[in-house]
């Protein structure tokens, strides 16, 4: 990685079809993966802003494959907007090549940067109450309504085994066994909670297996911030970051955001009598969804989403305490213990959506 010096970046930004001269480029944004930065050229007079991204290669192994993804959602995508009368330019990702003709830079130390044109006059939430979630439900359920119809098969798994359940298992019961770090007693009522519920890892899985569920294109980061709404109308306009566009159920990407958009405390919350999942704003986001999915999902589909959302919470609380039995390598944390405390808010929103199941089918099946 090295260090951004003002020299390195302006050769890399040098290596792009740009026209004019570079006014500025900071670091922006407050993203944890790759290394983001803000450029403004100013061409013909006017000042132009950039997204200029270095893609983190620990994360993401094969650039050339992440960037072959983004292009083909986003060149399906800007058809499918511009059918429907829409602004293309401001309501998906458009890739600026390279003067070779590609769709990232490569340096010689191996690093792959690409450039964004900015989407102007848009502001994006890190947290919101009902109204934000149903909006970005929207955005979501559009992003599948869009690419409803594009082969998702022919898409590459950029993180190999990212939501496969039954392997996030096999990887937690490694680590349970070797017990690295001697932590495995004091986690015994976790540990317990989780092997009770094997069979739940196989709940997609199986019914993909027997046809019953269609592969789509999933986003697999459906935070709140990940939507760009316009600065004047307060609609939402467009999804980015689009790194981890792979095949996947759309059950996945609805029930990450419910997983900690409608939770009801911090991810690390200590005091777990403050963690439940809350059904108002599970409703909220369910009626956003829907409704920018505009009928494209199946009957069963619609049905699997609570359980979407079980599962990615229970995943999620999975994976925050295997690493905390591995002595914490994954997760990056502020304070000794803190994936603990995050496994156990996932552990007791699991629970909690357990204990409100036929609300959530009564509010999927409306």
């Amino acid at each position: 990685m090295g260090t951004f010096t003002q020299e390195r970046l302006q050769k890399v930004i040098d290596g792009f079809v740009l026209n004019g001269q570079t006014v500025s480029v900071e670091p922006y944004g407050n993203g944890h993966i790759n290394d983001t930065f803000l450029l403004i050229m100013k061409e013909d007079g006017t000042e132009k802003k950039y997204i200029l991204q270095r893609m983190n290669g620990d994360i993401f192994k094969n650039s050339e494959e992440l960037m072959e993804n983004i292009m083909r959602v986003t060149s399906f995508l800007k058809e499918k907007i511009t059918e429907q009368g829409g602004n293309p330019d401001r309501e998906t990702l458009q890739v600026i090549p390279t003067k070779e003709g590609k769709t990232y830079y490569k340096e010689v130390t191996g690093d792959g940067w690409r450039i964004y044109p900015f989407i102007t006059d848009t502001v994006s939430y890190d947290a919101g109450g009902r109204e934000e979630l149903n909006k970005s439900g929207i955005a979501f359920g559009n992003f599948q309504y869009l690419l409803s119809d594009f082969p998702a098969k022919e898409l590459h798994e950029t993180i190999p085994n990212f939501h496969n359940t039954v392997n996030r298992f096999a990887n937690f019961k490694k680590a349970l066994e070797a017990d690295v770090m001697g932590r495995a007693k004091e986690v015994e009522a976790e540990v317990q909670f989780i092997l009770k519920r094997e069979a739940d890892c196989h709940f997609f899985g199986d019914l993909l297996e027997k046809g019953e569920l269609p592969l789509r294109v999933t986003h697999n980061d459906t935070k709140l911030n990940n939507v760009l709404f316009d600065k004047d109308t307060g609609k939402a306009i467009c999804v980015i970051d689009l790194d981890t566009v792979m095949p996947g159920f759309a059950a996945h990407d609805f029930g990450d955001t419910i997983r900690f958009g409608a939770s009801t405390a911090a991810e690390d919350e200590k005091d777990l009598t403050k963690v439940a999942c809350d059904m108002g704003l599970f409703e909220a986001y369910f009626d956003g969804f829907m409704e920018g999915c505009r009928g494209s999902l199946t009957k069963r589909e619609v049905e699997t989403l609570p359980m979407g959302a079980k599962i990615m919470t229970f995943e999620c609380g999975m994976r925050f305490l295997t690493d905390y039995l591995e002595g914490d390598t994954y997760f990056k944390t502020h304070y000794p213990g803190q994936n603990l405390d995050r496994a156990r808010t996932q552990l007791k929103l699991v629970k909690d959506m357990e204990e409100k199941w036929d609300i959530m089918e009564k509010i999927v099946n409306k």
